[in-house]
């Protein structure tokens, strides 16, 4: 099934155009036909009449002609124009010399005095041709007597002129076919003009450089326009409401998980280890759950619904700003490569979200140092994190973006950091790479695809 409307407007218009010139062309030549046939048609009753006003008979009452027709093919043979003259009466006959020795086979048909009847017979040379024959009386030296007289003419003549004509007909048609098809394709050109503007709102809808569908528009799309409009809103209000109501759950649970906490806290004060232990664990297990939704509820649904792109520079310098001031990140050497206006197409929160958790892991494991660079090429940009902690063992290495899972336990945390990131890298199509520094430490890498070559984007 042919899916575009271009090349479905173009093969109607080859159709359409086609059937209207062939039809016209049809029409034409048959217009021009009958006007051939009935020039030649009033050429015959011409020379009918120049025959019979010529009719004189001789002493001995034979029919003559005094003055024959001047048209010379009269006198060629087999010339293409024949007359032919009977007298019944007498048993004689007159014929034209392009006749030769060939007489008309006229047909034994009931004669009308003054009546012209019309034949197509064959001609001397095998041709056909057309015949008018009209019976005539005329005053003989013995009393009046009928007379036959038919003239005749080579249909050749409207053969050759109808072939003629379409060979002078077809280049003008293919011309206006051509033209036709050029206009159409104009015309549609010009008429889809108003659904690329749309297709362009809707491209900086999803790049966030628009929240609505905007600009002068033909009035046949306003009802289509508003109502992407009114879809735009709808969505836009159920992504916040949904958002708004799992942040408000999460932080709704954190309370009586504290109070839960404090409570295992005294039971264990009372002596009630046991169960102390058990309800700590539930608390902590639950804390966890609830954090890791609370960090989810913030993260676009998919990179089209994002608020805006981000700075990858900007965001770099306000996260280590931040960590700079906490007494980790204060004791360590910062090394900062990142070029200015690298612009990605990833929500700016999200953004921070990610490279946070990266960072933020970095500085719990970082001995004296952290290496932040980032590069951009026509695959992409590049950043990575690096620390020179001690490092991750391998068996470890696919396990971090796990869920819940911390490696040590020696520093605080709930082990959900780089499962934010592992989701986040899922929505936006960000390649996540955790290996071991060449000598020491953690390296991350995110590669953040071209956003044209992202599927989800």
């Amino acid at each position: 099934m042919i899916q575009s409307i271009r090349t479905r407007f173009v093969l109607v218009s080859l159709f359409s155009v086609t059937a209207a010139l062939s039809l016209a062309a049809f029409v034409f030549v048959e217009l021009f036909t009958r006007s051939i046939e009935h020039r030649l048609d009033q050429e015959l009753t011409d020379h009918l009449n120049n025959i019979a006003g010529q009719i004189e008979f001789a002493p001995d009452a034979t029919v003559r002609l005094p003055d024959r027709p001047t048209d010379i093919r009269f006198s060629t043979p087999y010339g293409g124009l024949y007359w032919q003259m009977t007298d019944d009466k007498r048993g004689t006959q007159l014929r034209s010399p392009s006749l030769w020795d060939y007489t008309l086979s006229l047909p034994d048909d009931p004669q009308e005095t003054g009546t012209v009847h019309r034949y197509d017979l064959p001609g001397p040379d095998g041709e056909t041709l057309l015949v008018q024959e009209r019976k005539v009386i005329a005053k003989a030296p013995d009393g009046e007597r009928p007379l036959r007289l038919a003239v005749a003419i080579d249909t050749a003549t409207v053969t050759e002129a109808r072939q003629a004509f379409v060979a002078d007909i077809i280049p003008y048609l293919l011309a206006l076919a051509a033209f036709l098809v050029a206009a159409s394709l104009a015309q549609l050109t010009f008429g889809l003009k108003p659904l690329s503007a749309i297709g362009d709102g809707l491209e900086r809808i999803r790049a966030r450089k628009a929240t609505r569908l905007t600009g002068p528009l033909p009035g046949e799309l306003k009802p289509m326009v508003d109502a992407m409009n009114r879809l735009l809103d709808d969505q836009d209000a159920l992504i916040a409401r949904a958002r708004a109501r799992s942040a408000d759950l999460a932080h709704g649970l954190k309370t009586p998980l504290t109070v839960l906490a404090n409570d295992a806290e005294t039971l264990k004060e009372r002596g009630e280890t046991e169960i102390g232990a058990e309800l700590a664990h539930l608390a902590g297990v639950m804390r966890n759950h609830v954090d890791r939704e609370l960090a989810r509820s913030r993260i676009a649904a998919t990179a089209s619904l994002r608020s805006a792109d981000a700075d990858l520079g900007t965001c770099v310098a306000m996260i280590v700003r931040t960590l700079k001031r906490t007494p980790d990140g204060e004791r360590l050497a910062w090394t900062i490569d990142v070029p200015d206006a690298l612009n990605l197409s990833v929500d700016p929160s999200d953004l921070q979200e990610l490279i946070g958790n990266i960072t933020e892991n970095a500085v719990k494991w970082a001995r004296s140092r952290i290496d932040i660079q980032a590069s951009a090429s026509p695959a992409g940009v590049t950043l990575i994190v690096a620390d020179d902690g001690p490092g991750v063992g391998e068996a470890d290495l696919k396990r971090m973006t796990e869920r819940g899972v911390r490696l040590d336990t020696r520093i605080a945390g709930t082990g959900i950091g780089l499962s934010i990131v592992s989701d986040i890298a899922e929505v936006y199509g960000i390649d996540v790479k955790i290996e071991n520094g060449d000598i020491s430490g953690l390296r991350v890498t995110l590669r953040f695809a071209p956003p044209q070559a992202r599927s989800n984007g």
